[in-house]
């Protein structure tokens, strides 16, 4: 029996997105159209791969068991591509780049202009998640990381390109800041930060350690609400300081508060085969330009808040 990749890598997808419309919609395909070839897949398999119901799908137990060579086919079929990528010698084509929401935000984003005139024959996809992507997979082809890479990480060929250190700062409008008492400390400050479903994110643990009973005054689970409450005055945002120079000016500043030794660190990671593409290696090399600049202005930032 022979099964084509592209089934493979449908089976691959529905178990990674846990649905078929959002497997269609990955692979950009119809639903109809996925559906009718994971029928055609299970029919020629003779047993069925996914349970359907109203909250998705889920691996059957043979389904399961198919899994794991499935996502080895996934890599390998990855590093193909890579490398037929690799022997163009021009930086062109698309590289997609993920990271957090706010420092897609803060940080790569302001550095499209200059990537455009540097390399105008690339095209940037910026994937602004919480989530995790398996680059080794090429869910994306670099990843701006707060977690340092592992010894599985690099057993699995994945390589940090760049990293930087920075500080920690909370930010309000100045108008804010004004209505705060003299010598104010965390525990006067209305917080805007993620709701109980992310709690385990930054800023929501440091807040805990230092504020009894710890409530944000504000609470959502995208960068861009929160940035926008605290733009309005609602309260300050606890952020690290890790912006681009090229970034526009900010209605908010850094408040008097000393956030210690609260320090964060951003990494640049891709894989060795990804790197071997010149497109992918040239916009790693800007970017990891870009995360040094905005190192040092992150530590004149913190600074200036503690003043």
């Amino acid at each position: 029996m022979h099964i084509p990749w592209s089934e493979v890598e449908l089976v691959v997808a529905i178990a990674d997105h846990g649905s078929l419309s959002k497997a269609a919609a990955a692979l950009g395909v119809t639903q109809p159209t996925a559906s009718r070839r994971l029928a055609a897949l299970e029919a020629e398999l003779g047993e069925p791969l996914f349970g359907r119901g109203v909250a998705g799908t889920t691996l059957t137990a043979f389904g399961e068991r198919l899994l794991e060579p499935a996502r080895r086919m996934a890599v390998c079929a990855s590093e193909v591509t890579r490398a037929a990528a690799a022997a163009d010698a021009r930086p062109r084509g698309v590289v997609r780049v993920t990271a957090p929401p706010g420092v897609a935000a803060e940080l790569v984003a302001p550095l499209v202009p200059h990537l455009r005139a540097q390399l105008p024959e690339v095209e940037l996809e910026v994937i602004a998640t919480i989530d995790y992507l398996d680059l080794t997979r090429q869910d994306a082809d670099l990843a701006l990381r707060v977690q340092p890479l592992s010894r599985p990480d690099a057993r699995r060929a994945l390589v940090a390109v760049a990293s930087v250190e920075h500080g920690v700062a909370a930010y309000a409008t100045p108008a804010y800041a004004r209505t705060l008492p003299r010598g104010y400390g965390f525990a006067d400050v209305a917080w805007i930060a993620w709701p109980r479903s992310h709690a385990h994110l930054a800023p929501n643990p440091q807040l805990a350690a230092r504020i009894p009973g710890f409530r944000p005054a504000f609470a959502s689970d995208d960068y861009l609400v929160q940035l926008r409450a605290a733009e309005a005055g609602v309260g300050a945002i606890f952020l690290g300081a890790l912006r681009s120079p090229r970034a526009p000016a900010t209605a908010l500043a850094p408040l008097a508060l000393d956030t210690g030794a609260l320090r964060s660190t951003l990494h640049l990671i891709s894989t060795r085969a990804a790197l071997a593409i010149p497109r992918v290696r040239a916009v790693a090399d800007l970017l990891a330009a870009e995360l040094t600049a905005a190192g040092k202005a992150s530590r004149a930032t913190v600074r200036a808040g503690r003043r």
